[in-house]
């Protein structure tokens, strides 16, 4: 009887792991933005400097959190890639003249606060982290 249920036990947590799970991140704007939601082709064109633009929202400008939890789950979540990739993406850009590399910032309240006071600015968040001033976009 104890290893049925310890067969059950394991069953149980196997499907609890194989759940999709929610993302803990959020993807914030400032007000300006026009754009109420984005899919995450858009989210990927911005965030590895293909584009400058939402389709409905204007011209954007990314922000990045340094390295840590929130930054690689918006990566792999949102954007399916590695920090080591965006990072040689973004110095290519530079590297070519086109750009230069996008503010990274140390936290949460950090972000939040230069999304809100910079025209144009869309980045993201711990989905527990309070974001007064900023917009949060939905993702599709």
């Amino acid at each position: 009887m104890k290893k049925h249920w310890h067969f059950i036990f394991l069953a149980a947590a196997a499907v609890l792991f194989t759940l999709p799970v929610k993302a803990q991140v959020i993807v914030i704007a400032n007000p300006s933005v026009k754009a109420d939601s984005v899919s995450k082709g858009e989210l990927k064109d911005v965030f590895t400097g293909e584009s400058s633009s939402l389709k409905e929202g204007g011209h954007v400008v990314p922000v990045f959190q340094k390295e840590g939890a929130t930054h690689s789950e918006f990566l792999s979540s949102y954007l399916g890639e590695s920090p080591a990739a965006i990072l040689i993406c973004w110095r290519g850009i530079v590297m070519s003249g086109r750009g230069s590399m996008p503010k990274s910032l140390d936290s949460d309240a950090a972000v939040v606060e230069y999304v809100a006071k910079t025209a144009g600015a869309i980045g993201y968040i711990s989905k527990s982290a309070p974001h007064d001033g900023v917009k949060e976009l939905a993702v599709h």
